[in-house]
Formats: C-alpha cells, structure tokens, sequence
C-alpha cells in the first residue's frame, strides 16, 4: 500500500516566473521551467517538491493544492464522494509523469490525490 504522503505542492502566482526566482533566492530551491505548458517546477532537495500555478477565475493567491499520493485514484475519489466531497477533477494523465484527480473536502478545501508512473517514486 501506497503511503498517504504529500508528494506535490501547487503554490498559485500571478507570475509563475517571479515566484520561482523569489522562493529560488529566498530558500535555495532548485527550479525547473517547462515553457510549453507556463509551468516551473521546485524542489527544496529532501523530498518536498511541487509548482507554481498560474492564477486563474478558479485558482486565486492561498489556493495551495497538495497531491497526496494514492493506490487507486478512482477508488479514492468515490470513496471521498460517499463521505461528502465533491469532484473536480476525474483520474486524468499527466503525460510521461503520472495521473490526478481532484475533490473539494465538505468544508471547501481542494486536495489532489497522485500516481507515478514510476512505482519507485511512491
């Protein structure tokens, strides 16, 4: 069984590239951009990692979303279903890394849950 670790953390910004040379210069993270999708990702080197979101109509500043990782994505979603939460995202692949999927809690969080493609990563 997959352990329940946060394994992505989604830090919203206005502008991704601002954000990553500040937390770059601030923490010392490590910083890799994909152009073609607008997004950086970091990495603070001992297992936390994650990315800056691009502000939208439904992603503000304070919407931090963690990735949480999971066995069986659909299964969890269903089960989070059944307990109150509802669905925001349905398993969707993220090409060459993994799959997601997405549910706002009863009280209004949005928390990811994550597969790697990678078995050894979880």
């Amino acid at each position: 069984m997959t352990k329940r670790n946060i394994v992505h953390i989604e830090i919203p910004a206005s502008d991704p590239q601002k954000a990553a040379e500040f937390y770059k210069n601030l923490f010392g993270w490590q910083m890799q951009v994909f152009a073609e999708m607008n997004y950086t990702m970091w990495d603070a080197g001992h297992g936390s990692s994650g990315g800056f979101s691009e502000l939208t109509d439904s992603v503000k500043p304070g919407d931090v979303l963690i990735y949480i990782n999971s066995d069986d994505i659909e299964a969890d979603l269903k089960k989070a279903e059944s307990l109150g939460a509802t669905i925001l995202q349905p398993k969707m692949e993220i090409p060459a890394t993994g799959w997601f999927g997405i549910f706002r809690d009863p009280t209004g969080n949005q928390i990811a849950l994550y597969t790697s493609m990678n078995p050894a990563e979880n």
